[in-house]
């Protein structure tokens, strides 16, 4: 059984609104509101939902590139909120992101060279002498040739940035990496690319990935367990396979009507969803999902339903099951 790598128990991260000449803060945006979940050694935990439900937040958050407002995050047995500066670089090579925009989050003044082998120089991970192997080592892994080392950012196309970006991620052998929407920016068949380099890497080298996707079929593909986030909470947890053939909240099931089925003989009941998004900054009383629910009663609107689990490692929240 493999062991409990991190631990994040009520994580929230709430945003000040500042209104007024004197910029007071007149309320919060509820980015991440009471998250709770554990990821083992080797797991991958896919995070889906829709746009601006919280899960870039909560992985930046973990990562403690954003302070959190409450709750704890534990890798390795450690609180990472109360490390102080000294503690947490010390860690910090262990716990990796690669970012969603492969344009964006790359140097275009740096070469590859340069950019995948800053953070060993930086950590003194190996001498200097040593970082032109490392670096050499990383591209081959993740397909790219020994010749790119001094090439610049805008000689490469999309797919090529972002295996640059797990490059630099895997260069200094991490135990834990958040993958923020790494294909989201890439063609279909990139994609797959990726996404198998990353299921290769993960076989070889045993890291978790915390994969964050919009696409359920990526997710499913590449996940182990899959948590299923709506305004900022997780409202649905579970191993990939019992997810996708049982789900239990009113949104999972939604989310998963709207996934298209290869077969065209086959005819899937679609599930639209009423109304819009409630917003973050001022989310409804009791279960945040009930004024799109087809479901809802009464309690539904006047008490937040509990994250429990309700057999076999599977956590709902909601008041119908």
């Amino acid at each position: 059984m493999a062991e409990t790598l991190l631990k994040v128990e009520n994580l929230k991260k709430y945003f000040p609104i500042k209104a007024g000449v004197f910029q007071r803060t007149v309320g919060y945006v509820k980015a991440v509101d009471d998250v709770s979940f554990e990821l083992k050694e080797g797991e991958t935990l896919g995070f889906v939902g829709e746009s601006g439900c919280g899960k870039s937040t909560t992985g930046r958050t973990i990562l403690r590139l954003l302070d959190k407002t409450d709750g704890n995050v534990y890798f390795e047995g450690k609180d990472i909120f109360s490390l102080s500066r000294k503690e947490l670089r010390s860690i910090r090579p262990k716990m990796q992101i690669i970012f969603q925009d492969p344009y964006s989050s790359l140097n275009p003044r740096m070469t590859v060279g340069e950019i995948i082998g800053e953070a060993l120089v930086d950590h003194k991970i190996v001498s200097k002498g040593e970082v032109k192997d490392r670096v050499l080592e990383a591209l081959e892994m993740c397909g790219l040739a020994p010749y790119h080392i001094r090439r610049y950012p805008h000689e490469f196309s999309g797919g090529q940035r972002q295996r640059i970006g797990i490059a630099r991620a895997l260069v200094l052998n991490p135990k834990f990496i958040v993958c923020d929407e790494p294909v989201s920016a890439l063609d279909v068949s990139i994609q797959s690319q990726i996404v198998n380099l990353l299921c290769d890497l993960q076989q070889k080298f045993g890291f978790s990935y915390m994969f964050i996707s919009h696409d359920l079929s990526v997710v499913k593909h590449i996940s182990h367990r899959v948590g299923v986030m709506y305004l900022g909470s997780l409202v649905e947890l579970a191993e990939k396979h019992e997810l996708y053939k049982n789900p239990l909240h009113p949104y999972t099931k939604a989310l998963l009507s709207a996934v298209p089925i290869p077969d065209p003989t086959l005819k899937r009941e679609r599930i639209i969803l009423q109304g819009d998004i409630p917003s973050p900054a001022n989310p409804p009383s009791g279960c945040k999902f009930h004024t799109r629910c087809p479901y809802k009663k009464d309690i539904c609107s006047q008490e937040v339903p509990k994250f429990r689990d309700v057999g076999g490692g599977h956590f709902v929240s909601c008041h119908l099951v």
